[in-house]
């Protein structure tokens, strides 16, 4: 139950002994949970005269928001652009075993496939609330196909397109029906992406700038035409360069409509990034970064050849290559480790660390009412953390939904 009608009958949850994560600081204050959702304990005392039915001691735990991952491709064993006959078990897989890693949300991402793929899958993977069952799906990120050949990575050249003179009806016709899209990844440079960012945000869908060999004004035109996002920053892009930064100039660039923030996912696996790049994209526009695992089929399975979309993929180690290649292939790193090594990398905050993982992903999708806060009316999505930033436990709606072996001791 999510509040609203017979939450106030619903069972007042207190965690005592933490801290917890809220307007950029963490706390010494417990957090007070009713019917699915962050209560205001004042309210509950003055108004209700009520207490809780329930203290749960934390042990001088860390408290955040639950984690979202905007771009995942898969994971143990699954692979989200792959057409099965069950394409919602594997979804449910995923969503059920990345619960261990602080995720609460999650956008399941298809990499560049034909057509007939995305008409079997998209239909197939709604958008769902989390629970005991998993992680919440927010919506699809749909990776591709409209994006550069030079700059295609880990994508299969022969599925990949450029839009034709009736561009939205030509994605409309490479997808199918979007009520299940949260995010699009296209290249800006390519001829009529403007109408199409135009028409995807009308929707309400995130475009997101990636794969791609535009410059930087190309970059600044396509956010003036409505992209907010950036896909894995400094992967498949131009390099920085002083007299055209490219994609990556969006970071600072004075040319971008007032107030509009823009954000771009990092992959902060110690191997996508250099810790020299995580520093300089941190210091030169921290309240935009999003951390991301781009984790594919391979997360949680170990060396050996996997699939990723049409291509096959071969893991040595930390690392993912497309086969018989050096083309880095999307992570095997899940969002707790990816956490960890920004932090460490970075020199961050905690907090900082914590934010680029739940309320910047929030923000980006227009849920930082809901999602990514511990504010008093939002979703009770947190994860529960030791000093290390290891999870003890996992929580949406209020619920436990996981808890580490040593926390049940």
């Amino acid at each position: 139950m999510r509040g609203g009608q017979g939450a106030v009958e619903a069972r007042v949850l207190q965690f005592t002994n933490c801290r917890i994560l809220r307007g950029g600081k963490l706390l010494r204050e417990d957090l007070w949970v009713r019917g699915g959702r962050i209560l205001d304990p004042e309210k509950l005392f003055f108004e209700e005269r009520r207490v809780a039915d329930e203290r749960r001691d934390c042990g001088g735990r860390i408290l955040a928001p639950g984690f979202i991952d905007v771009q995942i491709n898969g994971g143990f064993g699954v692979d989200f652009s792959q057409a099965t006959e069950d394409v919602g078990s594997g979804v449910a897989l995923v969503a059920r075993r990345i619960l261990s890693h602080g995720v609460t949300s999650f956008c399941p991402t298809l990499v560049t496939s034909p057509p007939e793929v995305y008409h079997k899958v998209v239909p197939q993977i709604p958008v769902k609330s989390g629970g005991p069952h998993g992680a919440g799906v927010l919506g699809l990120h749909l990776e591709g196909p409209f994006i550069s050949r030079e700059k295609r990575g880990a994508h299969p050249e022969a599925h990949l397109r450029s839009f034709e003179a009736n561009a939205f009806q030509d994605l409309l016709a490479t997808y199918g029906p979007l009520d299940n899209v949260r995010i699009v990844t296209l290249a800006p440079e390519l001829g009529h992406s403007h109408e199409v960012i135009r028409e995807l945000t009308t929707r309400g869908i995130c475009v997101s700038l990636g794969h791609s060999v535009a410059d930087l004004r190309a970059a600044e035109d396509a956010v003036w035409s409505g992209a907010t996002f950036i896909t894995h920053l400094f992967n498949a892009m131009l390099p920085f360069h002083h007299r055209d930064p490219g994609i990556v100039g969006l970071l600072t660039s004075d040319r971008l409509p007032a107030g509009r923030c823009i954000f771009y996912g990092m992959i902060a696996d110690g191997t996508h990034t250099n810790p020299a790049a995580l520093r300089i994209a941190h210091r030169a526009h921290p309240q935009g970064l999003v951390l991301v695992t781009d984790a594919i089929p391979a997360l949680g399975l170990g060396n050996g050849r996997h699939t990723l979309g049409q291509q096959e993929v071969e893991v040595d180690g930390l690392t993912a290559y497309v086969a018989g290649t050096k083309t880095l292939s999307g992570s095997i790193a899940p969002m707790d480790v990816c956490v960890r090594h920004f932090l460490q990398a970075t020199g961050c905050s905690v907090e900082s660390a914590l934010e680029a993982a739940s309320l910047h992903p929030a923000q980006l999708l227009g849920l930082e009412k809901s999602k990514g806060t511990l504010d008093f009316g939002a979703d009770a999505d947190f994860v529960v953390l030791d000093d290390s930033l290891h999870v003890q436990a996992t929580y949406i709606s209020g619920e436990l939904v996981w808890q580490a072996e040593a926390a049940r001791q």
